[in-house]
């Protein structure tokens, strides 16, 4: 069986098809031609706007014309990862699928069930045709996964609607109403590479099997960052056993921790064995120490395998002075990374953190980017402030980009009102009315939209941003049925 062939399959066929067609995050061309033609093809009023974002507007069904309007809202743009074994193209190659049990798995890389299989239900609402509901607009947004861009550029008018359903969270009975803020920070500095002293050897140092996952949602799991540890271990070689950094090179993406760093050290020929040691004492401690929330992170210290006639560092035989790989290596190790506040008001709820997403130190230029995350601007603005300090006393110069505020809920929501009893009708039970630590398109909609009522939820949905992202079978088949029946129970216009 193929995913074409699950339940139900409106949302399936269109969630397929997605996945047929490459849409990386600011390279989403191939997708946004899809989905402007799929609502051609549907006869419907479709626009896309400056950005490549697609509106399409379906009229009420027969009796429903007096209902306030709907937008269902996702993004088109997925997450890139893949396992260093994996040697998908995201550009070029269609995501591979398969079915393990309830659950749907692509194979080594991200799925795109985050966003695709919340625009599959919205495609899915556009083409079905036995539906009740009233005025319909399916927005469907570029670039949401590296700095909410699509949507910060979306332009006031455009829509029609009052109440905005965001198909964009991942865990069904969940109804998120509340979202984080973030702000972008990138380190930057450069050094004059120096060359290859006598007496050493060219030895590689890798680090892999920590499971990462999103940096808002997941970061209050504390699983490891391969950046962080990774320079924990090349600072013991350094301190310890006079080992020298040619380079260094962890993560690919802002918003997802990083699970896999790698290095190539020179290692003095006559310290092979002190190296050896301290490479295994540091790794063990590091692997005790994440023993329950990392078990598999494991690690390689070996030499150097270069093809015939290579050298290990390129045309020339360079590597990081020593007192500029020591600043670098410090500074990644004092970066505030992980949670630095949790909610006082929101039990189990992070307020505030720091993602170092990525570190590269490399042909003469040291690089660092980190997202941070809060619900407070001002706790925001304040550990910028921290981060900014760490790496100015390294001589790291810091710059800020892509800032946002959070989304505030909105006390008597309407909307809220609606799905809450209509899944406690559905289900016999209260769902989980919450914020969370991540950033949802909602937050710069409402400063476009101010007047839309909004309210976030969607099918089960495991470890987004990583290659062990997968979708609940059974959870897509009853948020489409919940889905549905919101639709007839919107509100009348007043």
């Amino acid at each position: 069986m193929t995913i074409k062939e699950l339940k139900p399959e409106v949302v399936w066929k269109n969630f397929y098809e997605l996945t047929r067609i490459p849409r990386p995050s600011k390279r989403e061309e191939k997708v946004i031609k899809y989905l402007y033609e799929y609502g051609q093809k549907l006869g419907l009023e479709t626009i896309k706007d400056e950005v490549g974002n697609i509106i399409i507007r379906k009229p009420a069904t027969p009796g429903m014309e007096n209902r306030k309007g709907v937008i269902l809202q996702g993004h088109m743009d997925m997450v890139t990862q893949k396992n260093a074994s994996s040697n998908h193209d995201f550009d070029n190659d269609p995501i591979e699928t398969w079915i393990d049990g309830d659950w749907v798995r692509a194979k080594e890389t991200t799925l795109g069930a985050d966003n695709g299989i919340g625009v599959a239900m919205g495609l899915a609402v556009l083409e079905s045709k036995d539906l009740k509901h009233g005025p319909v607009e399916v927005l469907v947004t570029v670039d949401e996964e590296t700095g909410l861009t699509g949507a910060a550029a979306l332009k006031g008018g455009l829509l029609n609607g009052d109440i905005l359903l965001n198909l964009d969270s991942e865990d069904e009975g969940e109804f998120c109403i509340g979202c984080a803020g973030g702000l972008d920070m990138t380190a930057s500095a450069e050094y004059v590479p120096a060359d290859k002293p006598e007496g050493y050897e060219c030895w590689s140092l890798a680090l892999k099997g920590l499971q990462g996952g999103h940096s808002g949602t997941d970061i209050i799991l504390y699983r490891g960052n391969s950046n962080v540890l990774g320079a924990r271990i090349v600072y013991a070689l350094m301190t310890e056993a006079g080992v020298k950094l040619l380079d260094f090179e962890g993560g690919n993406l802002r918003n997802a921790i990083p699970r896999e760093s790698f290095a190539t050290l020179y290692v003095p020929a006559d310290g092979v064995e002190k190296a050896r040691e301290v490479f295994e004492r540091v790794a063990g401690e590091i692997k005790s120490e994440y023993a329950d929330t990392d078990p598999d992170v494991n690690f390689t210290f070996e030499p150097y395998k270069a093809a015939e006639g290579e050298c290990c560092c390129g045309d020339e035989c360079k590597y990081v002075p020593d007192a500029d790989a020591l600043r670098f290596i410090r500074a990644v190790l004092a970066c505030p990374t992980g949670v630095e506040r949790m909610s006082p008001t929101v039990p189990g709820l992070c307020e505030t953190s720091n993602n170092l997403a990525m570190v590269k130190i490399e042909g003469g230029r040291f690089v660092a980017s980190s997202l941070m995350r809060s619900s407070i601007d001002t706790a925001k603005e304040a550990l910028a402030k921290r981060i900014e300090s760490v790496f100015s006393l390294a001589g790291i110069s810091v710059e800020f980009t892509g800032g946002y505020s959070g989304w505030a809920p909105r006390s008597g929501s309407e909307i809220v009102g609606v799905v809450t009893s209509v899944y406690k009708e559905m289900y016999g039970k209260d769902p989980k009315v919450l914020a969370i630590h991540a950033g949802l398109e909602c937050g710069i909609l409402a400063g476009t939209y101010p007047h839309w009522d909004m309210v976030s939820f969607g099918p089960t949905l495991v470890a987004p941003h990583s290659p062990d992202e997968r979708v609940s079978i059974s959870s897509v088949a009853s948020t489409w049925d919940f889905l549905k029946k919101v639709l007839e129970n919107i509100p009348e216009k007043i």
